[in-house]
């Protein structure tokens, strides 16, 4: 399946842009009369045949639209501070839309090493890993947010924050039966601050743990993205 990226797409004629078109007819060698699959990111599914296969403007012919295609039947936020190391923070922007997500705010939190990201390229990672998936949903990634911030946001469902400090914490997936539409926060590499946790408890965030062993930011964020999926689909 040979999948591209629309997210302007017109119907019944459409014209791929420049990297696309290249992609299909340069890389790929895709010709006049192939069958490619094209997605908006908005849940849209298309079959379009090429009409003509110009490597700068390759024109195609929408000929069937699937709408809602694949759509989970949950949301989930994952609010992360991004890594000192970026490539780390990518992997879980990868992995995170490949398994299944629906929003992403990278959070600036007490502890956090790393202060500036650039979402151009962050953008790239989500939109690649959406097409090699088979998505048609385009996880939507917010700005770099400082933690008071999103902690002050509304959000309708239920709200928790993972970290590693001894307290009554609840296992995250005994707290997701209820609820359709859950956030969960994960910290940076030298964890939340306790006043933070504090700020979150007050405002109705439920401390959970992910398991008996201490994870990198990385793999508690995919950890927590996997186990919203399994329990929920």
């Amino acid at each position: 399946m040979q999948l591209f990226y629309t997210p302007d797409i017109t119907e019944p004629n459409y014209c791929l842009d420049e990297t696309e078109s290249k992609h299909a007819v340069r890389v790929l060698r895709l010709t006049t009369g192939n069958t490619i699959q094209l997605i908006d990111g908005n849940g849209n599914f298309f079959e379009a045949k090429i009409t003509d296969a110009h490597p700068k403007r390759c024109q195609v012919e929408i000929i069937k639209k699937t709408s809602e295609f694949n759509k989970r039947n949950h949301y989930l936020h994952l609010a992360v501070a991004p890594t000192k190391n970026i490539d780390r923070f990518e992997w879980f922007l990868e992995k995170a839309t490949e398994i299944g997500i629906d929003e992403i705010t990278p959070v600036l939190c007490d502890h956090s090493e790393r202060k500036v990201i650039k979402n151009e390229r962050l953008e790239k990672v989500i939109v690649s890993a959406m097409k090699q998936s088979l998505k048609a949903y385009l996880p939507k990634l917010n700005p770099f947010t400082p933690l008071k911030n999103l902690l002050e946001a509304n959000f309708e469902g239920k709200k928790f924050i993972a970290h590693c400090y001894e307290q009554n914490k609840k296992e995250l997936k005994n707290e997701l039966r209820n609820s359709q539409s859950n956030l969960v926060l994960i910290g940076p590499e030298g964890d939340f601050s306790e006043a933070e946790v504090a700020w979150a408890i007050e405002r109705q965030f439920i401390p959970v743990s992910l398991g008996q062993s201490r994870l990198r930011t990385e793999t508690a964020a995919v950890v927590a993205c996997h186990t919203v999926n399994l329990l929920k689909s």
